[in-house]
C-alpha cells in the first residue's frame, strides 16, 4: 500500500485500508501519521457541529487579553459559514446568545437584540420558539419590524419544509434529495441559501465529483469572491483528485482572479500527479495549462515565449513517456497539442518553417491516410505559406490520402484553377486520375471479396434450408405412414392448454372403416349392440365453414350429443352433433357440432375453455387437416411480450380473481389466465397481461421473489421458449401398430407403443425358408383368407397364403 501512495498519493481507498491496517496491528505512531497525511490530502467539510465544537472551545479563552473579541470573531464566521442551516443553524444562534447574555451589560442589551432581530429573520426550524423567547426577554415585546421579518421567514420556512422532510426521512448519502434542494434554492436566487445548501450536501457527498463541479461552475459565474471562489475549488481537488475536470476549473480560476504564476504552476503540477483514470485527461489538463501560458506571452521576444516552447515539448515528451506507458497510448491521435503549437508559431512567430516541421511529425504518427488532417496542413499553408508548398502539400494528400480521395482531388484541381499554370494543370489532372483509378480498382477488389463472402454464406444457408425442408419431408412421410394417435389417459398428460398436443390434435376425420370381427367377437355383440355406425350420408352434408371440432371431453361423458346441443343452444340453431365412438361403442372424448350459419361458428369459439363434466372444453375451427396441413389452433403468441409477465410457484387453491386483485396494485390489468392441464387442474403457473409495457415492468420488479399463502412467486416477462413441433413424435392408435425402435423415446416405449401381436408375427418372412413364427412356406399356405385381411388391417406383412384355426392350433402345439 505504501508503494501505491507512492505512485498516486490521493488513492482515497489506499488511504483507508492502510488506516485500518496499521489500526489491527497497533502502530500508534504511524496511524497518527497516515491519519495526518490522509487528512491534508481529503479535508473533511466544515459542518454546524463543528463549527459550535469550535465555538464553545473559544468561550473558554474569555478570560485571557482579546479573548472575548476572538470568541466573537468565531462566532461571526460560524454564522457565515453555517447560520443558514435550516435545521442545525438554531443551535449556533443559541450559543451565541448565551455567550452574550453571559457577559451582560448596558452595550450588551443592544448586542443581544440585534442577535434576535438577526436570527428572527432567517427561515430556521422551531423558530416560533425563538419568537416567543424574544418576546418574554424584551420589555416591550417584539418590534413591529422584528415580527414582520419573522412572519417573512415563516413563510420560507413553509416552502422549504418539503425538502427538509425529505431530507430528515431518507437514507445516507441523500443525493437525490439534495439534489432537489440545490434545484430549488438556485431559482429562488438567493446566493447564500444556495451556498449553505451545498456545503450540506457535500457534507454527505463529498466523494461526488459532479456535485463538486456544479458548486464551483455556480461559485465562478454568480458570486465570484475569489477567497470563496479559490477556497472551494481547492477541496473540491483534494476531495476528488481523480477527476480531471475538477483541475481544470481550478486552473481557469486561479487564472481568472490572478493569481501568481508559481501557483498555478504548482497547482498543474499537482494535477499530474493526481492519477487520472484516462489518458485524454492528461491530454485535456496539459491543453488547459498551455492555453494559460499562450496568454501570458508578449510575442515580441518575450521570456515567455521561450517557456510556451519549452511547456509544448515537454508535453510531448510527457505523453510519449509517461502517459504512453501507463495506459499503452498517448491519448492524442490526432496530435492536437502539435498542431495548437504549428499554428501558433505560424500565426504569432511568423516561423513557418517550425510550423512545417511539427506537421511532418504529425503525419509520421499515422494520420497521413486522413483527408481532414491535410486539408489541416494545406488551410495553414494557404493562409500563413506560400502556394509552392500549398501545392505540395495536397500533392502529397492525393498520394496518401485513403478515406476521402476524391474530396482531396477536387480540393487541388481547385486550387490549380487559382493558382497554377497549364502545366501544374495537367499535372494535376494526371496525378488525380491515376489515384482515382487506383482507387476504384481497390473499391472493386473489395466489393467482389464481399460479395463472394455474401454469396458463400446465401449458399450455406439454402444448404441449411435444404436439410431442414428434407429432415422435415421425411418426419412428415413417417407420420403419415403411422396408423392412428391412440389417445393417452386424461390424468396422465399434463400438458398446457393449447399446447403441442393440442396442436397435433385432429380437426375432422373420415368415418371409421369397416372392420372384420376378430376371433370371439360374438361374445361382445350383445354389449355393442347398443352403438350405431353414424350413417355415411351425414358426414356427406356436412359443412367445415359452419362446424366446430370439440375435444378433450370426459370419457365418461353420458349423452354427449344431449351435453353439447346444451352446451352450443345459445350459439346458434344446432344442425347436428357427431360424437366419435370406438368400435364397441366407448366415447373417444370428441365430436363435431354442426351450425345453420357461420355466425353461430364465432359465438362457438368463445365458449373454448369452458368446463362440461369437470374438464376444460376445448374449441377449434373445424378444418381437414388433409388439405391444409398447417393449420394450428394454438391461440396464444409464442413470442415476447413485454406488456405480458408469465408467473410460476402459484399455489394450486390460487383463483383467477385472487390474482387479478394481486396483480392490480401494479397496472390496469386486461386479462388473466390460469394455466391448467387438459384435466382442469392447475399447474401453478399464469398470464397476466397489463396495459402496457411499464405497467408489467414494474410488476416484475415488485412481485418477482414475494409470497402468495407461503409459496414464493417468480415473475418474469412473458417471452415463451421456442416451440419444436417437428421433434415431437405422435404414437400410433390402431391397436397392434408396428412401433419402429428409432420412435421409441429416452425412457423406452411408453403404454401406447407396445404391440398386442405376439413378437414372432413382428418378423418379416423370407422366401424359400422357415419363417420366424415357426411356420413353413407350406404352412403358411394353409392361412386363411380373413386372417390375412386381419394382419393387413394391423399393420403387418400378411404371409403369401392364409392360416386357418387349426393351423394355429397346431403351431401353439409345436411351441
Amino acid at each position: 500500500m505504501l508503494l501505491c501512495l507512492s505512485i498516486n498519493a490521493f488513492d482515497y481507498n489506499c488511504h483507508v485500508d492502510l488506516i485500518k491496517l496499521l489500526r489491527q496491528e497497533g502502530k500508534l505512531h504511524r496511524l497518527r501519521k497516515a491519519r495526518q497525511k490522509m487528512s491534508e490530502l481529503f479535508p473533511l467539510t466544515e459542518g454546524p457541529d463543528i463549527w459550535l465544537e469550535y465555538a464553545q472551545y473559544s468561550i473558554g479563552g474569555m478570560g485571557a487579553s482579546g479573548g472575548m473579541d476572538r470568541a466573537r470573531a468565531i462566532f461571526e464566521r460560524a454564522l457565515t459559514a453555517v447560520g443558514l442551516h435550516m435545521t442545525k443553524g438554531a443551535a449556533l444562534w443559541e450559543a451565541y446568545r448565551e455567550f452574550e447574555i453571559a457577559i451582560l451589560s448596558t452595550l450588551q442589551l443592544e448586542r443581544i437584540h440585534t442577535l434576535f432581530k438577526r436570527q428572527l429573520a432567517i427561515p430556521l426550524m422551531d423558530m416560533e420558539g425563538t419568537y416567543t423567547e424574544y418576546s418574554d426577554w424584551a420589555d416591550e415585546g417584539a418590534p413591529e419590524t422584528v415580527t414582520q421579518h419573522y412572519k417573512r421567514a415563516l413563510q420560507q420556512l413553509e416552502k422549504r419544509r418539503p425538502y427538509e422532510e425529505a431530507l430528515l426521512v431518507s437514507e445516507p448519502p441523500k443525493l437525490g434529495e439534495y439534489q432537489s434542494y440545490i434545484d430549488y434554492e438556485m431559482k429562488e436566487g438567493d446566493p447564500a441559501r444556495v451556498q449553505i445548501v451545498f456545503e450540506r450536501a457535500l457534507t454527505e457527498n463529498c466523494l461526488v465529483p459532479d456535485l463538486w463541479a456544479k458548486y464551483t461552475a455556480y461559485l465562478d459565474r454568480q458570486l465570484k469572491i475569489k477567497e470563496l471562489v479559490l477556497s472551494c475549488h481547492e477541496r473540491a481537488v483534494r476531495n476528488c483528485p481523480w477527476t480531471m475536470g475538477l483541475w481544470k476549473s481550478y486552473l481557469l480560476a486561479l487564472e481568472r482572479h490572478k493569481a501568481e504564476h508559481h501557483t498555478v504552476s504548482d497547482v498543474f503540477e499537482k494535477a499530474l500527479s493526481a492519477g487520472f483514470i484516462q489518458a485524454t485527461d492528461y491530454v485535456e489538463i496539459w491543453q488547459s495549462y498551455l492555453d494559460y501560458l499562450r496568454r501570458r506571452v508578449d510575442f515580441k521576444g518575450s521570456r515567455e515565449l521561450e517557456e510556451l516552447r519549452a511547456a509544448f515539448s515537454r508535453s510531448l515528451d510527457y505523453l510519449k513517456q509517461d502517459v504512453e506507458e501507463r495506459f499503452s497510448e498517448s491519448g492524442d491521435l490526432s496530435c492536437t497539442i502539435m498542431q495548437i503549437w504549428a499554428r501558433i508559431e505560424a500565426l504569432h512567430c511568423k516561423n513557418m518553417q517550425k510550423a512545417r516541421e511539427l506537421w511532418d511529425s504529425i503525419m509520421t504518427k499515422g494520420n497521413a491516410k486522413y483527408a481532414n488532417m491535410w486539408l489541416e496542413y494545406y488551410n495553414l499553408e494557404r493562409s500563413y505559406g506560400d502556394a509552392v508548398h500549398c501545392r505540395k502539400a495536397l500533392h502529397r494528400a492525393v498520394q496518401c490520402t485513403s478515406d476521402y480521395p476524391e474530396h482531396v482531388c477536387e480540393v487541388l484541381l481547385t486550387f490549380e484553377r487559382v493558382e497554377g499554370s497549364l502545366e501544374d494543370w495537367d499535372a494535376a489532372v494526371q496525378k488525380t486520375e491515376s489515384r482515382l483509378n487506383r482507387v476504384q480498382e481497390q473499391r472493386a477488389k473489395v466489393a467482389e471479396r464481399e460479395a463472394l463472402i455474401a454469396q458463400q454464406e446465401e449458399d450455406r444457408a439454402e444448404q441449411r434450408r435444404k436439410v431442414k425442408a428434407e429432415k422435415k419431408a421425411q418426419k412428415k412421410n413417417q407420420k403419415s405412414n403411422r396408423m392412428g394417435d391412440k389417445r393417452k389417459a386424461e390424468d396422465k398428460c399434463e400438458d398446457e392448454w393449447g399446447e403441442e398436443t393440442e396442436e397435433q390434435m385432429e380437426t375432422e376425420r373420415v368415418p371409421p372403416p369397416f372392420r372384420p370381427e376378430p376371433p370371439g367377437a360374438q361374445r361382445n355383440q350383445q354389449a355393442t349392440s347398443a352403438f350405431k355406425m353414424p350413417d355415411a350420408a351425414s358426414f356427406e352434408q356436412r359443412k367445415d365453414s359452419n362446424s366446430v371440432f370439440v375435444s378433450n371431453l370426459s370419457f365418461n361423458l353420458e349423452d354427449p350429443e344431449d351435453k353439447m346441443r346444451d352446451a352450443f343452444k345459445g350459439c346458434g340453431t344446432v344442425v347436428q352433433v357427431r360424437p366419435v365412438f370406438t368400435a364397441k361403442g366407448a366415447f373417444r372424448g370428441y365430436c363435431y357440432v354442426q351450425f345453420e350459419d357461420e355466425l353461430a361458428v364465432q359465438e362457438a369459439l368463445k365458449l373454448d375453455r369452458q368446463e362440461v363434466g369437470g374438464r376444460p372444453m376445448f374449441v377449434s375451427p373445424c378444418v381437414d387437416k388433409s388439405k391444409n396441413p398447417e393449420f394450428k389452433v394454438f391461440r396464444y403468441n409464442t413470442s415476447m411480450e413485454k406488456h405480458k409477465i408469465f408467473i410460476s410457484g402459484l399455489p394450486f387453491t390460487c383463483t383467477k380473481e385472487k390474482l387479478e386483485e394481486l396483480c392490480r396494485e401494479h397496472g390496469t390489468v386486461k386479462a388473466v389466465r390460469l394455466v391448467t392441464n387438459r384435466s382442469g387442474k392447475p399447474k401453478g403457473l399464469a398470464y397476466v397481461e397489463f396495459e402496457n409495457e411499464a405497467q408489467a415492468s414494474q410488476a416484475v420488479l415488485k412481485m418477482d421473489r414475494t409470497k402468495l399463502d407461503s409459496h414464493t412467486l417468480s415473475v418474469a416477462i412473458s417471452n415463451p421458449p421456442a416451440r419444436n413441433l417437428d421433434a415431437k413424435v405422435t404414437p400410433g392408435r390402431v391397436l397392434g401398430a408396428m412401433m419402429p425402435r428409432q420412435l421409441q423415446g429416452a425412457r423406452g416405449k411408453g403404454r401406447t407403443q407396445v404391440s398386442l401381436l405376439p413378437r414372432s408375427l413382428h418378423r418379416q418372412n423370407t422366401p424359400e425358408a422357415k419363417a420366424e413364427n415357426g411356420t413353413t412356406t407350406k404352412e403358411q399356405d394353409s392361412m386363411s383368407d380373413g386372417m390375412q385381411a386381419g394382419l393387413a388391417a394391423s399393420g403387418v406383412s400378411a404371409p403369401a397364403k392364409p392360416m386357418s384355426n387349426e393351423d394355429f392350433a397346431r403351431l401353439l402345439l409345436k411351441k
